[in-house]
């Protein structure tokens, strides 16, 4: 069936309201409360607080499609099946209905609305532990559906299990969770590769299948002596991607001719006079990289040497690489093929977004250039090459170790690559050693932390948020917050800089609200009335018709999803020990 991907999300939408969902409007790509992640990284992170056990103002049938993006991919760019940036198409049910209504009608949404073949098509379920039981009723499901059994694969916790924490061993007492059911799609014109096993099945990596839906069904929580019970009310969880979904309508493997990837090509070709086949590593990793780096900006990430920052600069110095790699004009090509993925993604952008972006990355990618001419000139002039002294014009410089590589053999001072490369290795294994204790846990992805000592920071986060507007006014704006059970971190918009005798009020007045033993409490009301009211939001944000909305009595109004604590006096004391500026009317304030 041709369908464009347009079409699909519009199909996944009519579907799913024609079973009485309610669609929730995408989070923001770099998540406001969640400091355990550095982006949305699937779509199922805007709903944890609801999975959990909190009333969703929209009911319990919802669905939505949810912007993404996994910086732990980007080295695996450049095959035919992984990006970066992607949209991931969910739905959910919150203690409504389960396993036999989202089998059969993920099932009909396949084969039915989208019309594909149902022999290509194969299922995974869970096929148990000595504590839990195998998904039996998943795998009579399908079957009554019609799927013949050799198409109905088990697998282990490694595969059809979900849990925030992982395995079933590894969730402590009281974490809930439970197996889940893929679909996969089969490339039958691709021949199966026996360096991945004997025999090809759905979860082979030979490329032969595509996993394009899964359903994860909240079924279990672990009980404090390891054993399992079955929750009261249990879940379902179902994430699909636009993009691999789309490969398998076009029945081919490469997600980057799907007509939302293919327009972006035919522009690097152009670019480039350059044919894909040939340059499909460089041409993918230049198409999704530079995909990312543009939503990166809508959502006012700019390049820089710390977390989000980080990655979206990383992310154009790589385009920047392969363009050079298929002798592109960098800062000439940029523009045009960002053009081009604002024209797909035209409901995402205005005028004024477009324009800001692509200076943004040119720039960027100008700066980078001349990084490049600095490592030149430092290789060039380095008395002794080794593997740490590449490592360090990569680590430090920014400098890819493909150019320094290319411009020895140039000047015939490249006499042992394969020694040069394990030297490199070596510098760079000691690197990640050193540095992973400190990024532990910042891609873990909607994993939140739920402690006491968070939902007392998150609270006071709200009373910041006013205080800040008694004291500097109705400008001010909220504009991210990173809460850990060490400290809070609040980042708002005003547009002058507040005095630090102006901060030390918002202190007095957030501890005065505190120890007046101020009720907290929520009510699910209709979002114009919740404006109507005052209350305050995260202006990048979407939301629905109906909203949650906090109230510290009657002094703080806020949209949030929750949770916190029932009255700050539980929150004993706040003192902001850090207050500085980072950014163009950017302000941030710590406090513990």
């Amino acid at each position: 069936m041709n369908i464009n991907h347009v079409q699909l999300r519009q199909l996944f939408k009519s579907f799913w309201k024609k079973h009485d969902h309610k669609e929730i409007p995408p989070i923001p790509l770099v998540p406001k409360d969640d400091p355990t992640t550095l982006f949305t990284g699937s779509g199922m992170q805007p709903l944890i607080p609801y999975l959990l056990g909190e009333p969703h103002p929209l009911g319990k049938r919802l669905y939505d499609i949810q912007p993404c993006l996994r910086a732990q991919d980007i080295e695996e760019v450049g095959d035919s099946s992984h990006d970066t940036f992607f949209e991931m198409m969910g739905n959910w049910s919150l203690g409504d209905y389960f396993k036999k209504e989202q089998l059969a009608w993920f099932w009909e949404f396949l084969t039915k609305e989208l019309q594909l073949p149902k022999e290509k098509l194969y299922i995974s379920v869970f096929e148990g532990t000595k504590e839990i039981p195998a998904d039996d009723e998943s795998y009579e499901i399908w079957k009554n559906l019609g799927i013949p059994e050799n198409h109905i694969f088990k697998y282990g916790t490694d595969i059809n299990w979900w849990s925030r924490a992982g395995a079933p061993d590894k969730m402590p007492a009281g974490e809930p969770g439970g197996p889940d059911s893929e679909v996969f799609y089969e490339f039958t014109d691709v021949p199966h590769d026996k360096k991945f096993g004997e025999k090809c099945h759905p979860n082979c990596q030979c490329g032969r299948f595509l996993e394009i839906g899964n359903s994860v069904f909240m079924q279990y929580k672990k009980n404090p002596d390891g054993t399992f019970s079955e929750l009261p009310a249990k879940n379902v969880d179902f994430g699909g991607g636009v993009e691999r979904i789309l490969a398998a309508l076009n029945n081919d493997p490469d997600i980057f001719r799907t007509d939302i990837f293919w327009s972006i090509i035919e522009k690097i070709q152009e670019s480039s006079r350059k044919k894909y086949q040939g340059n499909e590593k460089a041409m993918r990793i230049i198409a999704d990289h530079l995909k990312s780096a543009v939503f990166l900006g809508m959502d006012g990430v700019e390049p820089s040497n710390k977390e989000q920052g980080y990655i979206m600069r990383r992310l154009i110095r790589r385009v920047t690489v392969q363009l050079l790699e298929i002798n592109a004009v960098p800062e000439k090509a940029s523009p045009a093929i960002c053009e081009q993925i604002f024209k797909i993604y035209n409901n995402y952008f205005d005028n004024q977004d477009t324009l800001k972006i692509s200076l943004m990355i040119r720039s960027e990618i100008n700066s980078f250039l001349k990084t490049i001419h600095k490592g030149t000139q430092l290789l060039q002039t380095s008395t002794e090459i080794n593997g740490s002294l590449l490592f360090d014009l990569k680590q430090s410089h920014g400098f890819p170790i493909e150019i320094s590589f290319e411009l020895l053999e140039k000047w015939g001072r490249l006499k042992n690559k394969q020694q040069l490369l394990k030297e490199f290795q070596e510098a760079v294994i000691k690197h990640q050693n050193l540095s992973r204790s400190a990024s532990a846990g910042k891609f873990k992805g909607g994993l939140a932390d739920q402690s006491e000592q968070t939902l007392k920071y998150h609270t006071t986060t709200h009373l910041l948020h006013q205080a800040l507007f008694d004291i500097l006014g109705s400008q001010i704006r909220q504009e991210g917050s990173n809460i850990t059970s060490e400290r809070l971190r609040f980042d708002f918009y005003s547009i002058q800089k507040p005095t630090d005798e102006q901060i030390k009020k918002v202190e007095l007045i957030v501890n005065e609200k505190i120890n007046q033993a101020v009720e907290v409490s929520f009510k699910i009301i209709p979002k114009d009335e919740a404006l109507k009211i005052g209350a305050k939001s995260f202006f990048r944000e979407k939301y629905p018709e109906m909203v949650k909305v906090y109230f510290i009595n009657d002094y703080s109004k806020e949209f949030c999803a929750g949770p916190h604590v029932k009255n700050t006096k539980e929150i004993g004391s706040i003192k902001i020990f850090k207050f500085e500026k980072i950014g163009s009317n950017l302000y941030r304030i710590y406090a513990k």
